[in-house]
């Protein structure tokens, strides 16, 4: 285990706020939040938005619980998805524009509420598809997590945070989320639930594929940090 000091940690730069890598969307999502923040009004803080995330989280599993009777509710549940990335996309921006300086705390806080968020949406399912289907849908929240742990330690290996990877980040899977409940309202839970095992199939090859991507990068990172090394000595 490595143990760095505040003193080691201070002289380098924090990365958290500089994100690599463009979704499929960010085309027409960074054109929208470059014209969005200088105009929302200046009572609205940054951490603000951040923690609105917990009320979206929140909703969603209320709304998800209505939805079991009612499926109709599903609509409501991606208006608050949609609320979700309005905030989350807006409120990192607003503090770099008017130097609010929460940098630190807005990375922590606002990805820890992201995995909030994606639980609540997993959590939302369970009261909509038959028990026999719960065991998929904890393993997809276990494969989901494992692509947000990869980010965090990637960031920890290189601090370089990684937001999309093969061309899909956040938006897009939030997109997913609305087109599956959808799908539910139009053809129903009974259709739609015996494919499940094939997202999750999907999921693990695509965590595969990023975790190998990964791993060859922080080992060329570590082969280029060797040679130089044993230039200078």
């Amino acid at each position: 285990m490595h143990i760095f000091s505040m003193e080691q940690s201070s002289k380098t730069q924090f990365g958290g706020d500089k994100k690599k890598g463009t979704s499929l969307l960010h085309i027409v999502e960074r054109p929208f939040i470059d014209w969005a923040v200088p105009r929302l009004p200046r009572w609205i803080k940054s951490y603000e938005l951040t923690l609105l995330t917990v009320v979206w989280s929140i909703a969603i599993v209320f709304l998800s619980f209505l939805a079991k009777d009612n499926i109709a509710w599903l609509w409501g549940v991606s208006f608050c998805i949609f609320l979700q990335w309005l905030t989350d996309s807006l409120d990192g921006s607003l503090g770099k524009t008017r130097g609010e300086g929460l940098i630190r705390w807005g990375f922590y806080m606002d990805h820890f509420l992201d995995y909030i968020f994606l639980c609540s949406i997993l959590i939302g399912y369970l009261f909509i598809f038959p028990s026999e289907y719960t065991v998929w849908l904890f393993f997809t929240l276990a494969i989901f997590g494992a692509f947000m742990v990869n980010s965090y330690l990637s960031f920890g290996a290189t601090n370089e945070f990684q937001i999309a990877y093969l061309r899909i980040g956040p938006t897009e899977i939030r997109l997913v989320f609305i087109f599956i409940n959808t799908l539910l309202i139009i053809f129903g839970k009974t259709y739609l639930a015996p494919a499940l095992p094939w997202v999750l199939i999907i999921s693990i090859i695509g965590l595969w594929a990023v975790v190998y991507r990964t791993g060859k990068y922080i080992h060329n990172l570590d082969m280029k940090h060797k040679k130089e090394h044993s230039t200078h000595r």
